[in-house]
């Protein structure tokens, strides 16, 4: 079987391991990387025996496939311009900062049949994937997602760098329509949110509680579901969980017996590019698709304009 040839744009934080993966995955050749950081680019491409472009046109007339890793103020006009020439394309989250942008890019991959993946990788967190299926009609869920500061990610607010992927996993769980947000939030570091706490209600009267911050002191990514029958926790950082089921005692009294979970060391981007190639391979829908990139960001979009946050709107 051909290996797919593949290019990188921006390898900074995140682009540099799209560059590591997909020249030792072995569906895949890392052809070139292109950065608006020359030495940055030619440390990346050295080290895994690929090209380094200065010029976007040239790198896409030697590749199959393009991981988009710019800021995400870039993510939409790079990611058009790869569509436009017929590149499979996976963008890293979210999908683009505007909601009509990020349906534009779906309606281009559709017209030039490119795959087109978000690049949500929590969804491909080991602990998340055991955890999936006992998560069932869920009646609410307390969201916290906290990072110490960085610098990183700071052209836009916290909703869109950190909240987004617990939009995006929520929605996964499929809770149904949105019915209600409320939200509000705080800039402190950047010239953008950098904490911001959400409620979201849905027609099905689920709700989600959403924490994200960018300024904590310490590191936390963690889930609490609860539901009819019982609760799942999640610690998307140790990869650890607990399953509460509500059982019956002898004379029946009602208790909750829990059952820890500890998932694989599988790496979740690493998982992730396999399944975007795959999808390439089997001409499928990814798992993370463009329109669900679209959800999300048209969700966090609520969340924004909740907090009072006022975006330009392109026409």
């Amino acid at each position: 079987m051909v290996k797919l040839r593949a290019g990188v744009i921006g390898v900074g934080h995140l682009g540099q391991h799209h560059a590591r993966l997909y020249a030792s995955l072995p569906d895949s050749t890392l052809v070139g990387v292109i950065d608006q950081d020359q030495g940055r680019a030619s440390v990346v491409a050295q080290k895994h025996g690929a090209q380094v472009f200065s010029d976007l046109p040239d790198l896409l007339k030697q590749v199959d496939i393009v991981s988009v890793a710019v800021p995400t103020s870039g993510h939409y006009s790079v990611a058009k311009r790869c569509l436009e020439a017929g590149k499979h394309v996976l963008v890293e989250k979210p999908i683009a900062v505007l909601p009509i942008e990020a349906r534009e890019l779906v309606e281009l991959a559709k017209h030039h049949r490119c795959a087109l993946q978000v690049g949500h990788s929590e969804r491909f967190n080991p602990i998340m994937q055991a955890m999936r299926p006992h998560i069932r009609k869920p009646v609410l869920f307390e969201c916290y997602r906290l990072g110490t500061y960085s610098g990183r990610g700071t052209d836009v607010d916290v909703v869109l760098d950190l909240m987004i992927h617990d939009l995006d996993l929520v929605l996964s769980c499929d809770p149904g329509p949105v019915e209600d947000v409320r939200a509000t939030g705080a800039t402190v570091l950047s010239s953008t949110r950098d904490v911001s706490n959400a409620r979201v209600q849905f027609e099905s009267g689920c709700v989600v509680n959403l924490t994200a911050s960018r300024i904590s002191p310490k590191a936390m990514r963690q889930w609490h579901v609860f539901q009819s029958d019982g609760c799942v926790s999640i610690d998307f950082q140790s990869r650890r969980g607990v399953i509460g089921r509500r059982s019956v005692e002898p004379g029946g009294k009602l208790t909750l017996a829990t059952e820890e979970v500890e998932a694989g060391d599988g790496e979740p981007l690493k998982l992730q590019l396999e399944s975007f190639l795959h999808a390439i391979r089997s001409e499928s829908r990814p798992i993370v698709s463009g329109e669900d990139g679209v959800a999300a960001l048209e969700l966090a979009h609520r969340v924004l304009s909740a907090m009072g946050v006022s975006l330009p709107h392109k026409t």
